[in-house]
């Protein structure tokens, strides 16, 4: 068995900063403009070389943990994406996501309004539905197609992604963060989900206020609180009770309809619109029949249920005890001994291939084909290009995460975290920083906290704090760089028509970014000393009971009923169709 080394150098501050060299590495790539699969498995192959050289780590050990890492990068973590994109991207090749657009850009003529409806509501939508770009993309390109000054669209769409990037993508921020940490996912969702909707009740007026001034904004007041704080609202009880895989999608749809409802009542006393604006080439009118606008939404209802029911422990039970795989990672587990003699715990691979969320959101994807017009050929092509659109973003999360087990079973992370440690009670303030710093570079909430989970937790045990704070602080700070981050401000500047402008994009985000990192920092620290009872109580996966005994008839009665709902849902939809086109 082989010892963990966490001083090398026997210089605490010396060791720490050998350790964090394959950090400052990608950072060092990223700035340079690298691309992220590259600057990933280059830091992967730098982070094996330093755990042999640096810290003594036998070679077999170093590969078998970099081989688990990237294991878990791709299964469950990279599955989730390439569904929830998957999903996506069915929607917009059967033309349906065409409807939703249309639907967006009829509710309300005020460009104030369709700021809070479609750069904030639908825009988080879009995060928890699909992520990795999307939502700034649709939500700014919508914007300038109705009327939007470019700069300004592009803008408040980065901006306003601040809010659900924690739980983008189906969760898969806090679903990364878990794997790294030990931390159940709900403890740190319901962390998150106690600190960013503070944050989400300013954005809607924060953004308002940027577009019209102060006083234009307070004549839209009503409607930024109710956007707001249905958002807040939703986020809120969906992470803490249903877990991190809903909270962008529920709350995006209710902030969506509260407003919407909320209009029919409510109308500002006058339209506001830009004074010099581009042609406008989005029809604002509604096209399309109640019918056709349910059909279009009807994939993202299914995907809806299916990850509720998902959640359910009954019936991921009921899917293990049919589709569950444990692999040993033998020669790794049981021989690495921490610094204080205890058995450094790695867990097998658990190859889940029925409970794992990536397999409800392609279930329910390929549920929704005829719903939408596709035949099941149609799927499977779409299917095959959105693996050739993933390629390169899969390679990145594998090596990021691969990296991480490389760091945490080297013994690296923990010299960081304990001259990270020696700020003593000012790091819950620099956790969110971390963070921030992270998505930056990285572009990717996940990837920070796949870079930085396992060192907030260890620097938070080492100051006595609860580690889901300063993990939970990680994803929260990290929201907050990603309207900064060079790849979201190419992305932003590409759909709006601003390429080689992208300095004038950062210039227009950049003090909003620090603004609101300094807000997350300030909530953190007070969580931590003042208000600690906000702090979820909960157990590491390690620590808790494997005795429970599972649950198999309730799940399969469970999925009796999701089998139940989907029918009824298939069967109104169709009905609803055969009303609406009686000839067809």
């Amino acid at each position: 068995m082989w010892t963990q080394i966490i001083d090398p150098f026997q210089n605490v501050a010396l060791s720490a900063l050998v350790a964090a060299i394959p950090v400052i590495f990608i950072f060092w790539l990223l700035i340079r403009k690298t691309k992220g699969y590259l600057a990933s498995l280059l830091t992967l192959i730098l982070a094996i070389i330093m755990a042999v050289l640096v810290y003594k780590m036998p070679i077999n050990l170093a590969l078998l943990s970099a081989i688990h890492g990237t294991l878990y990068g791709l299964f469950p973590i990279g599955w989730v994406i390439i569904g929830a994109v998957f999903l996506f991207n069915v929607s917009v090749k059967s033309g349906q996501f065409e409807i939703i657009k249309n639907f967006m850009a009829s509710i309300t003529p005020d460009r104030r309004l369709q700021a809070l409806l479609i750069a904030f509501s639908f825009g988080a939508f879009l995060e928890g539905a699909a992520g990795f770009g999307a939502p700034v993309a649709i939500s700014a390109a919508m914007l300038v197609g109705l009327g939007f000054n470019p700069l300004y669209a592009a803008g408040i769409c980065l901006i306003a992604n601040t809010a659900p990037v924690a739980f983008g993508s189906v969760g898969t921020p806090i679903i990364i963060a878990s794997h790294i940490t030990d931390i159940p996912e709900l403890a740190i969702s319901q962390m998150v989900g106690r600190t960013l909707p503070f944050l989400t009740l300013v954005v809607p007026f924060y953004l308002v206020v940027l577009m019209a001034g102060f006083k234009k904004s307070l004549e839209v007041m009503p409607a930024i609180v109710v956007s707001g704080a249905s958002f807040a609202l939703f986020q809120w009880f969906t992470s803490n009770y249903l877990g991190a895989m809903l909270p962008d999608v529920i709350a995006g749809i209710a902030s969506i309809f509260s407003l919407m409802i909320f209009l029919k009542f409510w109308k500002p006393k006058s339209i506001w619109r830009f004074k010099e604006e581009p042609p406008q080439t989005i029809e604002d009118k509604l096209l399309y029949t109640p019918a056709q606008v349910f059909r279009a939404w009807s994939p993202f209802v299914i995907m809806t249920i299916f990850i509720i029911f998902w959640g359910l422990q009954p019936v991921k039970d009921a899917l293990n005890s049919f589709g569950l795989i444990k692999i040993p990672i033998k020669g790794l587990e049981e021989q690495i001994l921490k610094a204080d003699g205890g058995v450094l715990a790695i867990k097998p691979f658990e190859f889940n291939y029925l409970s794992a969320p990536g397999s409800a959101l392609l279930i329910a994807t390929l549920l929704s084909l005829p719903l939408i017009g596709l035949s099941f050929s149609k799927g499977i092509q779409i299917y095959w290009e959105t693996l050739k659109q993933l390629a390169f973003p899969m390679v990145t999360i594998g090596s990021v995460v691969g990296f991480a087990y490389v760091a945490n079973n080297s013994g690296m992370l923990l010299s960081m975290a304990i001259a990270l440690a020696s700020t003593g009670a000012l790091f819950p303030f620099f956790s969110p920083i971390l963070g921030w710093l992270g998505v930056f570079l990285t572009g990717s909430d996940t990837s920070s906290n796949a870079l930085f989970g396992k060192l907030q937790a260890a620097s938070a045990e080492n100051i006595g704090i609860d580690p889901v704070l300063t993990v939970g602080a990680n994803a929260s700070g990290g929201v907050t760089g990603k309207m900064i981050s060079p790849q979201s401000i190419a992305i932003g500047a590409a759909a709006v028509g601003l390429v080689g402008k992208e300095s004038d994009l950062f210039r227009f985000t950049v003090k909003h970014s620090f603004i609101m990192l300094f807000v997350i920092s300030i909530i953190t620290c007070i969580q931590a000393y003042i208000t600690p009872w906000v702090i979820p109580v909960y157990k590491k996966m390690s620590e808790a009971s494997v005795a429970s005994i599972a649950d198999v008839g309730t799940g399969i009665r469970y999925l009796m009923l999701l089998g139940g709902i989907i029918a009824v849902l298939f069967i109104g939809i169709k009905l609803l169709q055969s009303k609406a086109n009686p000839n067809d």
